[in-house]
């Protein structure tokens, strides 16, 4: 678990501990059009384990039970087992709802419009309705998450959780829009979402749980549902801190233009509070024994400001919204130094540098797949060597290890290689969500406060017009002008 510090003054031994760290390269350029300071904050909870504290959990399963989870039968038996195998994990007293899903949605346990509460007879009633689910009819994704919003909006627990599995694309979205769903679930519930069978999307999956603060996967193999989803319901049944907020605090002439989630998956956070130039205040969902980075850019103005000197651009707090026995980390302050010195203000934070990295490879990969689509092999296999020299970049294995699934490698830092014979159009939603799940990253030391990348350079590539080094995040080489998105 990350290091939230040593024990100091106040600390209650068993105490819920939290830690924040700012990683930033503070140098900007005052001649440039629109300054702009990005920040990874990394957040860490620790201590959740052992407090005492019950689940604070509701759960909804919502099924898919569209015509074509009819065919392959494995389908339909590998998501009534993992349905089961979530609902045997549920302690006793937690609220609980089964949902079954095609072009409309019907609650099937408790059988009304309400939740159960678990015991031991409740979860075998409602193992026996999950055995009963027949396939029929279409998909509307948005019926689903609707009908889970209304459930869960009647419970008092602390955190609304539904886990959605689907096998096809959202075919019937003109029932109940998905787009207006979402903006009625944010903050009320979070959703992680499951792709099976060779029919979903991925984009679309990505789309809800980046909205809903929870993570898109897929399963190759049917019969490996179950286990992911117990292991699923073990990290949901140990968080125990509902909530934290993040503050920003803008300084005279600077301007929070974002706050996003990077790590552990990206996550769309929507500001509360004032306009752009004063306190805004973020929202985090559902916290156990962790640690997450958000990436902060701040607009700054360097009129009449000194030069050559740090200076505060804004503050970083963390705070637990209603107050609790929570101990919080001091703030922390987000700074920048203007500079005339091209080679100061030309780099860039290590862990800014990376989580761009993981961003552009992201859209490498639906350039990827919106070439395959389009039946344009060579478009396809130099999107992916772009996705290939992008992980190479960041020294992932892990990211390489899934790209070549798809591809043999011809030359990872060129980003050459070759598409396999036999890829499938469901290998790439896999590798959608697959990779969704970012790498950690620059090292940090939350105990410090400090990221021990912060003063590094970022990742650079050998350009293959001109053989001269370029910054991995760059699109076009600076000495040649060679185009990174195109033909190596």
């Amino acid at each position: 678990m990350v290091d939230t510090g040593t024990p100091g003054a106040g600390e209650v031994p068993g105490q819920v501990t939290v830690g924040l760290e700012v990683s930033q390269w503070p140098f900007l350029s005052g001649e440039a059009d629109d300054p702009q300071m990005h920040a990874i904050l990394t957040v860490g909870v620790d201590g959740t384990e052992g407090t005492g504290r019950g689940p604070l959990l509701a759960q909804v399963l919502a099924v898919d039970c569209s015509g074509s989870m009819a065919w392959p039968p494995e389908k339909l038996h590998a998501a009534r087992q993992a349905a089961v195998a979530a609902i045997r994990m549920l302690p006793d007293g937690t609220p609980f709802a089964v949902v079954r899903g095609n072009e409309d949605a019907a609650v099937v346990y408790p059988g009304t419009l309400g939740m159960a509460r678990a015991d031991e007879e409740t979860r075998a009633a409602a193992v026996r309705a999950v055995h009963r689910l027949v396939a029929g009819g279409g998909t509307c994704i948005g019926a689903w998450l609707e009908l889970s919003r209304r459930l869960l909006a009647e419970q008092d627990a602390p955190i609304g959780h539904v886990l959605l599995l689907t096998d096809g694309k959202n075919q019937h979205d003109e029932r109940m829009p998905l787009a207006e769903v979402l903006e009625l679930c944010a903050g009320r519930l979070i959703c992680d979402a499951w792709g099976i069978g060779d029919g979903w999307d991925g984009q679309e999956l990505l789309g809800i749980a980046r909205r809903l603060h929870g993570s898109a996967s897929s399963v190759r193999d049917e019969a490996a549902l179950a286990a992911e989803y117990e292991k699923l319901m073990g990290r949901l049944l140990a968080k125990t801190v509902p909530e934290l907020e993040i503050s920003v605090t803008p300084m005279t002439g600077a301007a929070v233009r974002y706050l996003k989630q990077v790590y552990p998956g990206e996550a769309e956070l929507t500001p509360e509070g004032g306009d752009s130039t004063g306190p805004r205040r973020f929202v985090t969902r559902a916290w156990g024994d962790e640690f997450r980075r958000y990436q902060l850019c701040l607009s700054a103005d360097p009129t009449g400001r000194p030069h050559h000197e740090d200076l505060q651009l804004a503050v970083v707090a963390v705070g637990v919204p209603g107050g609790t026995d929570v101990r919080l980390p001091p703030p922390r302050p987000c700074v920048v130094h203007w500079t005339d010195d091209p080679a100061l203000s030309a780099r860039t934070d290590a862990q800014v540098d990376h989580f761009d990295l993981e961003f552009r490879l992201a859209e490498a990969i639906v350039d990827a797949r919106e070439a395959f689509h389009g039946g344009d092999a060579g478009l396809t296999e130099r999107s992916l060597g772009r996705a290939v020299r992008l992980a190479h970049a960041m020294d992932s294995d892990r990211q390489l290890a899934r790209l070549t699934a798809l591809v043999e490698i011809e030359d990872a830092e060129m980003g050459r290689v070759r598409l396999r014979p036999g890829v499938r159009a469901v290998d790439f939603e896999h590798l959608i969500t697959e990779s969704s799940h970012s790498t950690y990253g620059p090292a940090s030391d939350l105990s410090t406060g400090r990221g021990r990348g912060a003063g590094a350079g970022g990742a650079t590539v050998t350009c293959p017009g001109c053989s001269r080094q370029a910054p991995a995040t760059a699109r076009f080489c600076p000495t040649c002008r060679h185009d990174f998105r195109g033909p190596s």
